[in-house]
């Protein structure tokens, strides 16, 4: 079905910056470079990072972080462990930094975004664990910067807000650390979407950007030899977890033509069935990465409501 009349007009530019690549064909180093090429029309960070090394917890060897410091560190305020997008197969810290910066010179709080592993040469769980080995690093790094760990948030862009929501579940299965919220940017959940198997089949979405043939891709490239039978299975695809209940409270914004559009809301559906508190928002003729047109309206009521949405999980507890 032909959607592109159905894209904002101020967003509909974006559909020619990402100019469709056959990922079945191409070699990943060669779509990484194509990629890069892309994200360099994202604007430079506000603040500069510093680039550190972490500690795996799970035995791997150790993960480069980029920890953006705000001027100004909110008292009482906590800290966002950021996972940057890419499919499962590319993209970088290096690549993504504006997202993370402003993160923290918005809330006031430190922002650590990492450098996890990618697929297919490291599948599941590879990815999750250097996730989560940050986290268990950032965490503990509350007295050294400043930040009240109680306030610690995962925030994240398609894979990963896929990686932040799989990372929530990891953490609750495994005792911790905690986590007071998570900020899902049109998350990457569900490994049917786009198969055989998919349980949506909307007509309307992933035409653009992020198309049904790439999920198939990046899915298959993070599964690798995982069979999804275990009690793992939600810490691979998120939607696939049986039990959604004691997460953290969840912002979920997500696109109307989005090829995630029906999972966000389907996970959303869930979360709340299963008691975690959930603040959902779809934008209408928004399409997969809408958001790198930063001077669209839509754009704007999104980063609005986003950073609002920090900010409120970050802030110093009540009472």
């Amino acid at each position: 079905m032909d959607t592109r009349h159905l894209v904002d007009r101020e967003i509909a530019p974006i559909i020619d910056l990402f100019p469709r690549v056959d990922l079945d064909s191409a070699p990943i180093a060669q779509i990484r470079a194509k990629a890069a090429e892309t994200y360099s029309i994202l604007p430079p960070p506000v603040i500069a990072p510093e680039r550190l090394l972490v500690p795996s917890a799970h035995g791997g060897p150790d993960i480069p972080v980029f920890l953006y410091r705000p001027a100004e560190t909110r008292e009482g305020g906590g800290a966002i462990l950021h996972i940057h997008g890419g499919g499962m197969v590319m993209g970088s810290v290096e690549q993504m930094q504006a997202g993370p910066a402003m993160l923290a010179a918005t809330t006031g709080v430190p922002v650590a975004s990492v450098e996890y592993r990618l697929a297919p040469e490291n599948p599941f769980p590879v990815p999750q664990e250097d996730c989560h080995s940050a986290l268990v690093w950032l965490a503990g790094q509350a007295d050294a910067l400043g930040f009240d760990a109680s306030r610690m948030i995962v925030a994240g862009e398609s894979a990963g807000g896929g990686l932040a929501a799989a990372l929530a579940i990891m953490a609750r299965d495994l005792g911790g650390p905690a986590i007071a919220g998570q900020l899902l940017t049109y998350p990457m959940l569900d490994h049917r979407t786009g198969s055989d198997a998919c349980p949506y089949n909307n007509p309307t979405t992933g035409e653009f950007i992020w198309t049904r043939a790439s999920n198939r891709f990046g899915w298959r490239a993070l599964q690798g030899d995982y069979r999804i039978d275990d009690d793992r299975r939600g810490w691979f695809s998120p939607s696939l977890a049986d039990d959604l209940s004691n997460l953290p409270p969840a912002y979920i914004a997500t696109g109307s033509l989005d090829l995630f559009f029906d999972e966000n809301l389907d996970y959303a559906r869930r979360l709340v069935a299963a008691g975690v508190p959930v603040d959902l928002h779809s934008y209408a003729g928004a399409i997969h990465a809408f958001n790198a047109i930063p001077d669209a309206a839509l754009s704007q009521r999104f980063n609005d409501g986003l950073l609002a949405a920090a900010a409120m999980m970050t802030g110093p507890a009540a009472g």
